[in-house]
């Protein structure tokens, strides 16, 4: 379950709709100023007409001062439309350009810059309307957390420059075995944090089964010579009553649990509830 723009349409549609209304409240002066012309040449149009040989004679005498002034009113007239219309436009698009601004902004403080997943400033967030989504439709929830097995080897004998690359594809080999409806988080170090939305704890093993494939692909490919990298995962299914703390709690517990029972590449926690 990504985050949607759903806050951006929020943020932007009452001011978007406060210009539409500016925009519009322009178009009235148009046609009403339209109008009072035509009414007003009618008026002088009229009274001159005449009926000669079957034909219609207009004869209009309008002073110099008038017709001048007319003329400076329509183009005072124009160019403050004009004016009006071109500042609309523009206080539309900085509208835009700042609200997208302030997403990206915001978009980056709930975002891990090293993997380019969610961090954990954003967990409380997400987890929130993960629950939510959960309690409303009555579906199922589980959380997966994940450890990167003796990474601190990785940073001893290959360095912290390596380390970082290993975090950012674990991350990125995380996101590839989760769908779009999922959020993956890093959790703290070489923790991680996988919630799979609509998803039991037995569902939750085909999730499993991919990110133990995408790890043994890795592996193969040799990114790490003399080492296997592994994961320990410990699966909690979130209930109804429980919160945030608690479901994180178990998944936690399942998962040093596994990691000190188990040295093996991803291995994972058995379905305990």
């Amino acid at each position: 379950m990504q985050r949607t723009p759903e806050g951006l349409l929020a943020r932007l549609t009452p001011q978007l709709s406060r210009l539409e209304k500016r925009d519009w409240e322009l178009w009235v002066i148009v046609s009403a100023t339209g109008i009072l012309v035509s009414l007003g040449l009618l008026a002088l149009v009229l009274p001159a007409a005449f009926m000669k040989n079957d034909n219609i004679h207009f004869e209009i005498n309008v002073s110099r001062p008038l017709a001048l002034g007319l003329v400076a009113l329509i183009a005072l007239l124009n160019t403050y439309l004009v004016s009006r219309r071109l500042e609309i436009r523009r206080v539309r698009e900085e509208l835009i350009s700042t609200t997208l601004q302030q997403q990206l902004i915001e978009q980056q403080s709930f975002t891990d810059p090293l993997t380019e997943i969610y961090n954990r400033r954003s967990l409380d967030e997400i987890a929130g309307r993960f629950i939510s989504h959960a309690r409303r439709l009555g579906n199922p929830l589980t959380f997966l957390m994940i450890d990167v097995n003796n990474f601190k080897q990785v940073n001893t004998r290959f360095g912290h420059l390596t380390g970082d690359t290993v975090l950012a594809e674990f991350a990125g080999l995380l996101k590839a075995c989760i769908r779009g409806s999922d959020a993956a988080i890093r959790y703290g170090g070489d923790e991680f944090l996988i919630m799979l939305a609509d998803t039991t704890a037995s569902g939750s093993e085909k999730v499993i089964e991919r990110i133990t494939k995408q790890l043994a692909d890795w592996n193969m490919a040799g990114h790490l010579r003399g080492f296997q990298l592994g994961a320990s995962i410990g699966i909690a299914e979130w209930h109804d009553g429980e919160g945030l703390d608690e479901v994180l709690d178990a998944a936690d517990r399942k998962m040093y649990r596994q990691k000190t029972l188990h040295s093996e590449p991803a291995s994972f926690d058995p379905i305990e509830r």
